[in-house]
């Protein structure tokens, strides 16, 4: 099996990809969490994985997390008429992590999962 030089080239840091082109874009990604109350708290991370901003396992990590949270928040609130305190708390709490995490995807000082 012949070697592919693609592959096995190191990656240039200076050639890192970036998940925003401009500060608007960076705003409007760092609100989907923020106006779809969490229930697309993981697309800015599937999204920097397919851009290959991020690896693959940061955005699966955030898919599952953010399952669990719902399906928590959902058991602990069964009939949703907002009486638990708790899964509100859990429902926030998601939305202001993901909020922040997808505004530090292009921070050159975070390494974990790039």
């Amino acid at each position: 099996m012949a070697s592919n030089p693609y592959f096995n080239a190191p990656m240039n840091p200076t050639a890192r990809p970036r998940m925003y082109d401009s500060t608007l874009a960076k705003v409007v990604w760092t609100l989907v969490p923020v106006v779809t109350l969490s229930l697309a708290a993981a697309v800015p991370f599937v999204v920097a994985a397919v851009k290959g901003v991020v690896k693959p396992w940061l955005a699966i990590t955030y898919v599952v997390a953010a399952i669990v949270v719902l399906i928590v928040a959902t058991a602990l609130d069964p009939q949703g008429d907002g009486t638990s305190p708790f899964a509100g708390l859990l429902l926030i709490l998601l939305i202001i992590t993901a909020a922040t995490h997808t505004a530090l995807l292009d921070n050159e000082k975070i390494s974990i999962g790039k």
